[in-house]
């Protein structure tokens, strides 16, 4: 008999399919209750630029929170997408497990909130989600209630594959680079790379307090990442560039079946087309440099001074 670990390595699970119907009301649910945990590395983490402090990491079995302090102690919060629990852990050895199944996103924020107790870690967190139109405090939020662990699973793993291959473009620079991190607010996994250079004042974004926009875009970059879609919109992999310099969203890019989303604002490939592909790694890998060229090229970044050299 199959067991879970055999199937996470299956050659047929590396890029699984992730088609958004399948799986929406499972994301919807999902990301409220990343937004619970993110919102708890918030408040105990001391603000880093970009609001770098507040994102989620995949991991060989989730995501994490990484080491949060919690005055002399640390506090660590996992979500395992294999054996589907929800892990609470400080440093003196208290540990709370949570089983991750169908519940409503009030139960789970109540059960949460009790195991931060019990483990004498309370946080006090905003009980409103972000980025999400019509919001409805996790506390009272009846309406979002789904868990479909199969698809739970291939989330992550469309999550850890997309890091193993955005840390091989990562490693190609050597100027100032994001970890690759998950923005629990629009579930989005990102890297960005910068220029060095200050950019013009962000003039806003929908669902974003300004000071956050403004901090996340103070100097030039150039961004990808992975989203995971929504009703109507199946999931795909985002590069774009702020500001977008002259004569970027023209740029021919690679692969063909790329290009430039007036609506988005960015070039999209579709996550299907990555996986469907005959070598899924070097697709992404081309979208993920030939994007980044369109923006260093038309924005005149000093490639030789920030780019490893061969």
């Amino acid at each position: 008999m199959q067991t879970e670990r055999q199937l996470v390595t299956h050659p047929g699970e590396i890029w699984p399919a992730l088609p958004e119907a399948a799986w929406t009301d499972t994301r919807d649910t999902l990301q409220l209750w990343m937004q619970i945990v993110g919102k708890v590395r918030l408040a105990l983490m001391p603000p880093i630029n970009h609001t770098w402090s507040v994102t989620l990491y995949p991991t060989v079995r989730g995501l994490t929170t990484s080491p949060m302090p919690h005055g002399a102690r640390m506090l660590q919060i996992d979500f395992d997408f294999i054996d589907h629990v929800l892990l609470l852990r400080v440093s003196d050895g208290g540990c709370i497990t949570l089983p991750l199944k169908p519940m409503t996103v009030a139960s789970f924020y109540q059960q949460f909130m009790t195991a931060l107790n019990d483990l004498q870690t309370p946080v006090h967190i905003w009980r409103i989600p972000v980025e999400i139109a019509n919001p409805i405090p996790f506390d009272t939020d009846q309406t979002h209630k789904s868990y479909d662990p199969e698809y739970a699973h291939r989330f992550w793993l469309a999550l850890l594959q997309s890091s193993r291959v955005f840390t091989t473009f990562r490693a190609r620079f050597t100027g100032k680079v994001s970890q690759i991190h998950l923005f629990w607010g629009a579930l989005d996994l990102a890297c960005t790379r910068f220029s060095g250079r200050p950019a013009p004042e962000h003039p806003s974004m929908p669902g974003l307090c300004d000071h956050v926009v403004r901090d996340a875009y103070s100097h030039e970059v150039s961004s990808c990442g992975f989203w995971p879609g929504a009703p109507g919109t199946e999931p795909f992999f985002y590069s774009y560039a702020y500001p977008e310099p002259p004569g970027y969203a023209e740029t021919s890019i690679s692969p063909a079946q790329g290009g430039f989303n007036k609506n988005f604002g960015e070039f999209i490939l579709s996550y299907e087309d990555v996986r469907t592909s005959a070598d899924p790694d070097a697709t992404l890998l081309q979208f993920l440099q030939s994007t980044y060229e369109a923006a260093a090229n038309c924005g005149q970044w000093d490639r030789a001074a920030l780019e490893v050299q061969d």
